[in-house]
């Protein structure tokens, strides 16, 4: 079986997932990871077997098949810009870019190029989500007719003060919208289908001494197919409670809670379905980043995409997040540039 040569960048908290998946994988081998703080890319490859670079443009001579990036939100685009112009495969991990005009460049540049790219949006791989979309997509419980997703999380000061690009729009690019409700933003789009217009508020409640981007955004989300959305995140409640997505149908409804999904049917009583994703990372997810990795790897090898989360879902939610600043500032509802 052909194995792709592999190089992980950044070797920050999210690194491991990947490493581990790699290690997984038939068809893969990490050959180097990269971070410019030297005692940690060393550990890093003394964990993992492989060899350590400093500068990552070092990578560029050493006929890599993928790279993944997993690095502060601001070098995500000129990294990734930089690997398909040189020809290398790029799994970056969320968001895809700083922005949606970087992301944009990001699908330019992909155009043009005989790669291909891949967004960390793992959570579409959780058994309860796949399970949600299958059930959806059949038509069991009749037209979508609303959505909500509520994320109420905890990040306080300690969390922004230990890593110096956190909290900032031109390293971050934003808070609790970009980094932590972009996975619920990238699932209601997923789930329901593309948004028309947005209407939406944004405010930092807490750190404001601390950070300059939101800990709070609220949003109200129309669909194309006549579907309203209501959108709530905040990084400003005591604890990190489970993220709670429900659909209302026709027909019924789905909830998606913690690592269940409930089913109710309008002609059959309640059902719930435990789905836990499993594995030893962090339970919103499981093992589904393993899951989004195997896939990227068989989609280069043949050479086509399945189930891969490309560039140009990745720049859905970036869109939304824009336009929800923008609702923001201007005060009235914003529609999308498709429309």
């Amino acid at each position: 079986m052909k194995k792709l040569k592999s190089a992980i960048i950044g070797c920050g908290n999210i690194y491991k997932v990947h490493a581990d998946a790699l290690q997984e994988l038939e068809n893969a081998e990490l050959k180097y990871v990269v971070d410019i703080r030297e005692k940690r890319a060393r550990n890093a490859a003394e964990g993992y077997n492989c060899d350590y670079i400093i500068e990552y443009e070092e990578l560029l001579d050493k006929k890599i098949d993928v790279v993944h990036i997993c690095t502060p939100h601001f070098l995500h685009s000129p990294m990734a810009v930089k690997f398909l112009e040189a020809g290398v495969n790029v799994l970056v991990e969320k968001p895809l870019a700083l922005n949606y005009k970087e992301g944009n460049k990001i699908i330019e540049t992909l155009s043009k190029s005989q790669t291909k790219l891949g967004v960390c949006f793992q959570n579409r791989f959780n058994n309860n989500n796949q399970q949600a979309k299958n059930i959806l997509e059949s038509g069991r419980l009749g037209k979508i007719k609303g959505i909500k997703g509520f994320v109420t999380w905890h990040r306080d000061q300690e969390y922004y003060l230990k890593d110096d690009w956190k909290g900032y729009y031109k390293t971050e690019g934003g808070g609790v919208l970009i980094n932590q409700a972009i996975h619920t933003l990238d699932l209601m789009q997923w789930f329901v289908g593309p948004v028309k217009a947005i209407k939406g508020n944004v405010d930092t409640r807490v750190l404001n001494e601390i950070i300059e981007v939101e800990d709070t955004a609220e949003a109200t989300l129309y669909f194309e197919n006549g579907a309203v959305g209501i959108f709530y995140a905040t990084n400003t409640f005591s604890q990190n409670s489970p993220v709670e997505i429900v659909i209302d149908c026709g027909k019924g409804s789905l909830r998606l809670f913690d690592d269940q999904l409930l089913i109710t049917d309008n002609k059959e009583s309640k059902s719930i379905i435990n789905t836990t994703s499993g594995g030893k990372y962090k339970s919103y997810w499981g093992n589904s980043h393993y899951k989004l990795i195997k896939t990227f790897y068989q989609d280069i090898i043949a050479g086509y995409y399945t189930e891969t989360v490309n560039a140009t879902e990745g720049l859905k939610t970036l869109e939304l997040i824009q336009y929800i600043n923008q609702s923001a500032i201007n005060q009235k509802k914003c529609y999308l540039s498709n429309n």
